[in-house]
């Protein structure tokens, strides 16, 4: 199946992720968190594309992108070609590093920024790994102290006119524990699935081996089948109806009916 186009951003600021297949870890130790620094560093003068922040989890990544020259896609499977190449050389590791393309969810406004950079540096928080301000991994610190990756400017602006004032602005905001979970982040990164995917949830639930079979049953049929797609985690309706060949408004009608 060919791969969507991604759509451009009027601001040119990206929120991408990329995490390991099947869930796996894609950093065993210091030495992995360190080369995946370096290698983002040097993909980002190369590519003249500035971070605005980052964490590194154990099995996956949340990087804050502004792409002024539009090569995202350039720029994600360079870093991800340089990366799974040391990680199979250093392991003698075979296979899929990371799970398909990289997940990206365009920033197009203040507020997302603002709700993005809280929900990024507070995922070792949440996952009980650690402080917010004590994780090693995460551009938190390069807000506060010395930026060797990040260019903390426009995220900092958002709390103070000073510097001093932001980053009084930036430690309080961060310390709040409230709406941790940001529920349309969650759905963009954390559960969405592929079509791939879809299509083999659709058959365990519908018990069918090939999912175009969908199209041969009759309307009543068909929309109570549809009614029993409603249980899949991740998935749209534009998804569901993509993955099974049919008109997304029958989709949505059965679903809401």
């Amino acid at each position: 199946m060919p791969y969507k186009i991604r759509k451009g951003s009027m601001t040119k600021i990206y929120h991408v992720m990329l995490r390991g297949n099947d869930k796996q870890d894609i950093f065993y130790d210091h030495q992995d968190y360190c080369k995946f620094l370096k290698i983002l560093k040097i993909i980002k003068e190369k590519y003249h594309c500035e971070i605005y922040e980052y964490c590194l989890m154990t099995n996956h990544v949340h990087i804050i992108i502004f792409d002024r020259q539009d090569v995202l896609s350039k720029i994600m499977q360079s870093l991800a070609i340089s990366y799974s190449l040391y990680f199979a050389k250093k392991y003698k590791k075979e296979g899929h590093l990371f799970q398909g393309r990289f997940l990206s969810k365009s920033v197009e406004t203040r507020e997302y920024l603002y709700t993005l950079c809280r929900y990024i540096h507070q995922n070792p928080l949440k996952a009980n790994i650690a402080r917010t301000e004590d994780y090693q991994w995460s551009s938190y610190k390069e807000f506060l102290f010395n930026s060797k990756i990040i260019n903390p400017n426009p995220i900092l602006s958002m709390f103070g006119q000073t510097k001093k004032e932001a980053i009084k602005n930036f430690i309080i905001y961060h310390s709040r524990k409230e709406n941790l979970i940001n529920e349309e982040v969650e759905y963009e990164f954390a559960y969405k699935i592929t079509d791939e995917q879809v299509k083999e949830k659709i058959q365990q639930i519908l018990k069918i081996k090939n999912v175009r079979l969908f199209r041969m049953y009759d309307k009543d049929t068909r929309d109570a089948k549809l009614k029993e797609l409603k249980i899949i985690k991740g998935t749209s309706k534009a998804q569901i109806s993509r993955v099974l060949g049919i008109n997304r408004k029958i989709v949505e009608k059965a679903m809401q009916s």
